[in-house]
């Protein structure tokens, strides 16, 4: 009789009885709806909800420093190897610096670069195969959301001499011969934190050969020594400054090509107002980075130069010993796998 109870519709349910069902079913809902998950082999659990960091501007105000340096060896060690080849020893190191203040209207960026190779071939000596130091120093005014006026201070040089290689007592360049110096005023345009585009119509141009002998010869395009009665150069009298007036332009532009793999590459292009305008100064360097994990990565760089006003040794003959000099684009590649540290 309970049961016809309750299974009776002709019958009104007890209110009480109408809360503890309604509650029980309540509570059973979602063991019901993740036994139903469980037991279809062939459904895909839903995820869990993933929240996006949007790439925006950088707002973040005040003072910001940092750096990484990087360390990167390779070795090769041949005995009795049939095919031929050379036994060769290299290490590249290389590192930056930067300082960046942000405020409501002005940014300040003072950054250092630096990168020095060595390389052994067999039973050569030792020698360097790659040596740069940059410094670049940068203020600006903003006066629209992505328009400022910009100052820009950036210097190009060594540290340590390079000879030649087949005249161990012949300076090729020093610390300082050359160091080219430009000093740009101009109106930046900076969408964003990845491109950044400046353009200068007043930039002072100096090339410094501190070496007398390197001044006196010539070099990297500053007045060689005065020539005397005989025709034979006056040691002392070469110019050791150079100096240009001309436009410049910088860009700059950043891009992730994956997880891990950054892109960056920085064009400038300079003109001389006043000595063949048309023949523009050329320094387009590239860099993509791989970071393996937090200590290991590997980089690939590229460096093109083009300085009307440098003339470069040429091997005409083609038997390895330069016979002539004259103008050519240059070009430098390196690979590098190594330890890398930021702070």
């Amino acid at each position: 009789m309970g049961a016809g109870f309750l299974m009776s519709p002709s019958l009104p349910m007890p209110p009480s009885y109408l809360f503890r069902l309604s509650t029980l079913v309540l509570l059973a809902l979602p063991l019901v709806r993740a036994h139903a998950q469980n037991d279809a082999p062939n459904r895909v659990p839903t995820p869990l909800p993933t929240y996006k960091i949007s790439a925006e501007v950088d707002t973040v105000r005040g003072w910001r420093r940092g750096g990484a340096g990087t360390l990167n060896f390779s070795q090769v060690s041949l005995r009795n190897w049939a095919p031929g080849g050379q036994s060769s020893l290299s290490l590249l190191a290389s590192g930056n610096v930067f300082l960046h203040y942000r405020g409501p209207e002005h940014t300040f960026d003072l950054a250092g670069n630096f990168v020095y190779g060595l390389l052994k071939a067999g039973k050569s000596r030792l020698r360097k195969n790659d040596d740069r130091l940059e410094l670049n120093g940068r203020y600006a005014r903003q006066f629209t959301e992505t328009l400022s006026y910009a100052a820009q201070v950036n210097l190009k040089t060594q540290l340590t001499p390079t000879k030649a290689f087949d005249k161990p007592d012949s300076l090729l360049s020093t610390f300082f011969a050359p160091a080219y110096i430009l000093a740009s005023l101009g109106i930046e345009y900076r969408p964003n934190t990845d491109f950044s585009l400046l353009l200068s119509p007043a930039t002072g141009k100096f090339t410094v050969v501190a070496d007398q002998g390197l001044a006196d010869a010539g070099s990297f395009g500053v007045r060689g020594a005065r020539l005397n009665a005989d025709g034979m150069p006056i040691p002392g009298t070469g110019e050791r400054l150079r100096e240009e007036l001309g436009a410049y332009l910088n860009a700059r532009y950043r891009h992730v090509l994956g997880p891990n793999i950054t892109y960056n590459t920085k064009l400038e292009l300079f003109s001389n107002y006043f000595h063949n305008p048309q023949n523009i100064d050329v320094n387009w360097e590239n860099l993509i980075d791989f970071k393996v994990n937090r200590f290991v990565s590997a980089s690939v760089t590229t460096l093109l130069v083009y300085d009307d006003d440098i003339l470069v040794p040429l091997d005409r003959n083609e038997d390895g010993i330069p016979d002539d000099r004259g103008r050519r684009i240059q070009f430098k590649e390196t690979l590098g796998i190594g330890l890398t540290y930021k702070f």
